[in-house]
């Protein structure tokens, strides 16, 4: 889920956005959410409401409260482009052992950038003609080389 940010890219209004973000994600109100960290409802909405006009910056304490009270990683709340965030999104839906090998694959994806283009231009495919193409590599890459 990719949602544009404001102009102003400073880390505290990239903070305050991706905030405003996660918690609308959850479907969260402020109190909500206050209330989900255990601050109380006035209280709760009050510190989320600073936080997300950006007149109080808050903690790394209050990062992984914040964080584990959205369920996204931390990380999340801290990422500096859309496309960034979004991939810290799908990470945090994976294990350790996955994660490990999505790193793994971004590495080699961004040494090889013909092999992007290529998975891009499955990816775009009407998913029957998609599930087919897909079928097929993996079917290539059973078969032993000669």
């Amino acid at each position: 889920m990719t949602f544009s940010l404001v102009s102003n890219t400073s880390p505290l209004a990239l903070f305050a956005a991706r905030l405003v973000q996660a918690r609308q994600l959850r479907g969260l109100s402020q109190r909500a959410l206050g209330d989900r960290m255990g601050l109380g409802k006035t209280t709760g909405s009050t510190r989320i409401n600073r936080y997300e006009q950006q007149t109080s910056a808050g903690s790394f304490e209050s990062l992984g409260e914040l964080a584990e009270a959205l369920q996204v990683p931390a990380a999340y709340l801290l990422a500096d482009s859309a496309p960034m965030a979004d991939a810290i999104l799908e990470l945090g839906k994976a294990d350790d052992q996955q994660q490990a090998k999505f790193a793994l694959l971004l590495q080699g994806l961004n040494a090889d950038p013909a092999m992007v283009k290529a998975l891009l231009k499955l990816l775009e495919l009407p998913k029957r003609e998609r599930d087919k193409a897909r079928k097929a590599l993996l079917a290539s890459l059973d078969k032993p080389t000669p």
